[in-house]
């Protein structure tokens, strides 16, 4: 399905003009000099993003994505979305669906959608050409077998008893495999290449393997299915792609994409591998996020403590934020490990710039000032957001009782405590100046209540005689407040490198306890009851939150998407950036 519309110009153009690059990427030049010098003649640059449909795609992908559309797109070339389903055991609809979606969150569409299973039948052409060519036969080793005669890393291997059989032969085996006439794992058709080569990949790799089960796509028409280092290259060539990008633990395999591809004669496709994205405190291996689903350890692939696109994006991250990290970290060939403080300094600057500020206090205490009348409610002006003077303003209710953060009040301050306490005097936000008198106590000895009094001619946050506060607080009016629940999201994993563990242990044992807090009832401003899921704000002094896709009209409930505090930030003034 080609898909060339407007809407796609213009989201192309958006984000041509997002936050500059920073960071070299070898791919962007390449690419250019191949334009430049017509390697592909008038043929525009065609490249593919192509996810195996067999679990949730993650912030690794993200990088990916970004890479295969985005230098497509600042050369007026074309990509393609094709899912490359050659396992069935392992992929369902429901990752296909996550994936378009994935995608197109993060502000791309493709050229064409594509499976590997569309070219099943070319594929397996395919192979009884290379079978005729003398370059395939079918073994009939055990899977164990073809491991021992695989050789080692240090020791070539050895040609397999079955690897002279005739091409008659060959090709009536390899028809009888895909009539369905033997078991699962009974034979496997093997490319006929070099079993001394110092690449074990090129050590007559296994092409088709039986197998019995149902595809998500093709049903049971077929029981033998091409392995994925057979149908990627040829899926390329097929698609005409240009420019195959992967990571570097690919790089071992192209001597073996380029094998097939010449040993056909089909289009050229050229593979290039760059640096995979490592966070720290970061785990990306699909296999163990999906343990951790089956485990129960996390509520699912939308987890907001996950890395996945669909957890991220429930914990409140932006596709424009994910760009221009993207962009900022760049393509090399060396792996590298980025920390994860980088990553949220992105999303902390978007959000500075977006998000609509509002008041919730989460863990309230109860302010009551004394000399405001009683029963009686007015309204102040707050600002939406000041970065954004477009945002307009909003009226938030003032009342004679308010909340206030617990950690907002000391009864006995510690040195350099600027915020309230008896006798002291501060700025409620956008307010009055109010000074604490005195609290109340319950039987136990706890402050459930702390009376103070205001300035009335402070109305705004200001005094008319100039006298100035060293702390401004949010509040929330008691009255007026609406009840939340508060996710709190911290990362995941206790360590930088979530498989730094003893011997005998395990990666889960390094799982964050506090990754997740629940705050039952905190008090927010009346005008977040009708937030919408996914839209973003600012608690002011406490952090980016986000409605969770479970919020409703009788229960809020908010994630934390960052807290305030940014650490890159810091990190970088002090390295003079």
């Amino acid at each position: 399905m080609a898909v060339n519309t407007e809407s796609n110009t213009e989201s192309r153009e958006a984000r041509m003009t997002e936050e500059p690059r920073t960071t070299p990427n070898f791919l962007r030049d390449m690419i250019a000099e191949d334009v430049r010098t017509k390697k592909y003649g008038e043929a525009v640059v065609q490249t593919r993003f192509p996810p195996e449909p067999n679990g949730y795609l993650h912030i690794g992908h993200a990088k990916a994505i970004c890479l295969d559309f985005g230098l497509a797109d600042e050369v007026g070339g074309r990509t393609n979305l094709r899912f490359d389903d050659t396992n069935p055991e392992k992929e369902e609809q429901e990752y296909v669906d996550s994936i378009q979606a994935d995608v197109r969150w993060l502000g791309f569409e493709w050229e064409r959608l594509c499976y590997a299973s569309d070219y099943f039948g070319q594929l397996y052409e395919w192979a009884l050409k290379l079978i005729r060519d003398g370059k395939a036969y079918v073994d009939d080793l055990t899977a164990d077998e073809i491991r021992q005669y695989r050789g080692t890393l240090t020791e070539p291997g050895k040609n397999s008893p079955y690897r002279d059989r005739s091409v008659e032969e060959n090709v009536d085996l390899f028809q009888r495999m895909k009539a369905g006439e033997f078991p699962d794992g009974a034979r496997v058709l093997r490319a006929k290449i070099d079993m001394g080569s110092p690449n074990i990949n090129l050590r007559d790799p296994i092409m088709y393997r039986i197998l019995h089960a149902e595809h998500h796509r093709t049903g049971n028409e077929w029981c033998i299915y091409p392995m994925y280092d057979y149908a990627h290259g040829q899926s390329d060539s097929i698609e005409q792609v240009t420019h195959s990008m992967c990571t570097l633990e690919f790089a071992d395999h192209q001597p073996l994409y380029k094998w097939f591809i010449e040993s056909l004669g089909i289009f050229p496709s050229q593979q290039i591998e760059f640096d995979r994205l490592n966070l720290t405190y970061t785990m990306l291996s699909k296999r163990k996020l999906l343990q951790l689903v089956q485990e129960g350890r996390v509520s699912g692939w939308d987890d907001p403590r996950m890395p996945t696109l669909s957890g991220i994006r429930r914990r409140g991250f932006t596709p424009e934020a994910l760009r221009s990290f993207c962009g900022y970290i760049g393509a090399t060939r060396t792996n590298g490990i980025t920390d994860i403080e980088v990553l949220e300094h992105f999303q902390r600057d978007d959000l500075n710039r977006r998000a609509s500020r509002a008041m919730a206090v989460l863990r309230p205490l109860k302010l009551v000032i004394t000399n405001c009348p009683e029963g009686e409610t007015e309204y102040v002006e707050v600002q939406n957001n000041p970065e954004d003077p477009s945002a307009g303003t909003r009226q938030v209710p003032f009342s004679r009782e308010v909340y206030i953060e617990q950690d907002d009040f000391r009864e006995v301050p510690p040195p350099k405590y600027y915020r309230l306490s008896p006798g002291k005097e501060v700025r409620l936000r956008s307010a009055y100046f109010i000074t604490a008198q005195s609290v109340v106590k319950d039987a136990e000895g706890n402050i459930i209540e702390v009376h103070c009094t205001y300035d009335p001619a402070s109305r705004g946050g200001n005094s008319p005689d100039g006298r100035k506060v060293k702390s401004t607080m949010h509040w929330v009016s008691a009255a007026h407040a609406v009840g939340a629940e508060i996710r709190l999201y911290d990362k995941l994993f206790s360590k930088p490198d979530p498989f730094d563990f003893p011997e005998g242990g395990d990666l889960f044992d390094n799982l964050n306890p506090n990754s997740l807090e629940i705050v039952a009832d905190a008090k927010l401003e009346p005008s977040l009851a009708g937030a919408k899921a996914g839209a973003p704000y600012q608690f002011e002094r406490v952090g980016y939150f986000t409605p969770d896709r479970e919020s409703t009209a009788e229960k809020l409930v908010f994630n934390r998407t960052l807290p305030l505090k940014d650490s890159w930030a810091k990190i970088e003034k002090k390295a003079g950036a």
